[in-house]
C-alpha cells in the first residue's frame, strides 16, 4: 500500500499516511481540522545498470563487455582469412 504525504493548509502540520488506491484522499487535518493538501515530491526510485535505456538493448554484442573484447578478435581472424573463391561464370 503506497505512503502519502499530507500537509495542513492552516497549521501547516505535516504527516504520511498509509492508504489503499480506493481510498479516498484526506480532507480534514488531525490536529486542527484545517484542510489538507497532498504533497507531491521527487519520485524516490532510481533505476541503474545496462538494459534500462533503450539503446542498452540494442548492443550487437549481447551487452557483455567481455563479448564485445572477443568478437573484436573473432573479427580480426575473419579478416585475415582468404575470400571465398567465386563461381566461374559461364
Amino acid at each position: 500500500m503506497p505512503t502519502y504525504a499530507y500537509a495542513c493548509t492552516s497549521c501547516g502540520h505535516q504527516f504520511d499516511a498509509v492508504q489503499s488506491f480506493s481510498e479516498d484522499a484526506l480532507t480534514t487535518c488531525p490536529e486542527c481540522g484545517g484542510a489538507l493538501r497532498k504533497q507531491y515530491g521527487s519520485i524516490g526510485v532510481t533505476f541503474n545498470g545496462s538494459g534500462f535505456y533503450r539503446t542498452d538493448s540494442r548492443a550487437k554484442n549481447g551487452g557483455s563487455k567481455d563479448a564485445s573484447a572477443s568478437s573484436k578478435s573473432d573479427a580480426s581472424t575473419s579478416a585475415k582469412k582468404a575470400p571465398a573463391a567465386s563461381p566461374a561464370s559461364t
